[in-house]
This record gives structure tokens, C-alpha cells and sequence, in this order.
């Protein structure tokens, strides 16, 4: 007898968030955007709360601190925009590639993410433990996995937990032509290719799992990474629970 219950999770009462690194502005066409709806609409369709914007619309100052109004900037949007992104069980960063890497737009959020990275949540961990990252690319060149890496390594390592096949990209062929999503004779590209359509549904639904597994069990397990019982001498006692000082 099939479990309906595995066909037709019910995600409610997680939420994601998309921030597009495109270097284009609203309301110009992204490439990125035509991904990014792919998985966003599976994840709507099966209860979460979506969220998402275009970092390139917003005054994001380049840094590595929470609030660069701090540090020399007349104007910062980070400080109102991070909000949305500790709010979200779900983080995706999506982007393109140029020059064979990272689009600037993407290790800006990189970077500034990376300035919360010594905050501490309710449990004394880490500011982002118990949250779930992945990442989609775009391009007309090569580099997908080399995109992914960079982004997937930066966000498990400030605190994201990133799920099996945590992304996905499309790319044409090498050289000037046809971008994600264009026309191309009548046919726009990259839309049917099965290799992208897999890989992006299989990261979503990943992201769902893991993203429900670790909201069902109050997060990720608070012994052994507290920043704050380390520093009061429980350092001994993770490295190896035997020793009693």
C-alpha cells in the first residue's frame, strides 16, 4: 500500500529564502530568476514560506562586519536585509558565472554572512546551526561545480547544514550564445534539459528533508559545539568525555 504521507509531505512552517546574485538589476531579466522559480514553486507547492530578492537592488556595502555604517559606509542594506535571511530555516544562494567563478554580487553575501559567523544562537552554538544551505548556477560557461563548491564550503562552514546534491546549475555551450531561459530557434534554452530539471528538484526536496529533520528535532544537537562551554572549560570534557577535571 503507497504512503501518501512520502508522495505529499507537508513542509509547512518552514520558510527559504532565495537571494539572487545576478549582476542585473530589477526589472531586468535574470537568468539566475528562471532557476531559482523552478525550485522555488516546488517548495510553494508543498507548504513553505518563500522569500527572496535580488541582492544588486539593495545598497549592500562590501565587508566583513554585520553593519558597515560602522566602518566608513554613508549607506548599508545588509543590517535590514539580514533579518530575512535569520529568519529562513532554507538559504539558497543562486548566481551566475563569470570569468569561470562567482559573480561579485555572490561573495558579497558570501562575505557578509561571514560577519555573523561569531554570533551565537539560543542553544550557545553557532549563529546559523540548524539551518539548511544550497545553491543554484547559471552560465554560458563552465564552472558549475567550482561555483558550488566555493558557496557550499562557505556556507557549512559559518554554520549551514547542506543536505546530499545541495546543487544544481545549468550551463550552455562554452563561448558567446544563448544564456538559461533565452530563445534559441524557438526554443528556449536549457528549459527540458533533464540533467538540470533532476538535479535542481532533487536539491530542493533535500533541502525540504533535512531542513524538517532538523526543525523536528529542535535543531541541530547542542553537546560538543557550545562556543560558551568551551570557553568555561568544557573543552576537556568534548574531547574526551573520560576526563572529569
Amino acid at each position: 500500500m503507497t504512503d501518501t504521507s512520502k508522495r505529499n509531505p507537508d513542509f509547512s512552517g518552514l520558510s527559504a529564502l532565495f537571494i539572487n546574485t545576478t549582476l542585473t538589476r530589477s526589472p531586468g531579466l535574470s537568468h539566475t530568476q528562471r532557476l531559482v522559480d523552478i525550485s522555488a514553486n516546488i517548495m510553494t507547492k508543498h507548504g513553505v514560506e518563500v522569500d527572496q530578492f535580488r541582492a544588486i537592488d539593495h545598497p549592500i556595502a562590501t565587508g566583513v562586519y554585520p553593519d558597515m555604517r560602522e566602518h566608513g559606509w554613508e549607506t548599508d542594506a545588509w543590517p535590514s536585509l539580514f533579518p530575512r535571511v535569520l529568519a529562513a530555516d532554507i538559504l539558497v544562494i543562486a548566481g551566475p558565472i563569470w570569468l569561470g567563478d562567482n559573480s561579485s554580487e555572490t561573495k558579497k553575501i558570501i562575505e557578509r554572512l561571514y560577519a555573523h559567523s561569531g554570533e551565537l544562537n539560543d542553544k550557545g552554538q553557532w549563529l546559523y546551526y540548524g539551518k539548511v544551505g544550497g545553491c543554484l548556477i547559471t552560465g554560458n560557461e563552465d564552472g558549475i561545480k567550482h561555483c558550488a563548491s566555493n558557496i557550499l564550503y562557505s556556507l557549512q562552514h559559518v554554520g549551514y547544514s547542506v543536505a546530499p546534491q545541495s546543487d544544481a546549475g545549468w550551463i550552455g555551450e562554452a563561448g558567446p550564445g544563448p544564456s538559461y531561459g533565452d530563445l534559441n530557434n524557438g526554443v528556449r534554452a536549457g528549459i527540458d534539459n533533464e540533467f538540470t530539471n533532476r538535479n535542481t528538484t532533487f536539491m530542493t526536496w533535500n533541502l525540504m528533508h533535512l531542513a524538517q529533520l532538523l526543525r523536528s528535532a529542535d535543531g541541530f544537537p547542542d553537546y560538543g559545539n557550545q562556543r560558551k562551554e568551551w570557553d568555561a572549560g568544557a573543552r576537556f570534557d568534548f574531547v574526551n568525555p573520560e576526563y572529569r577535571s
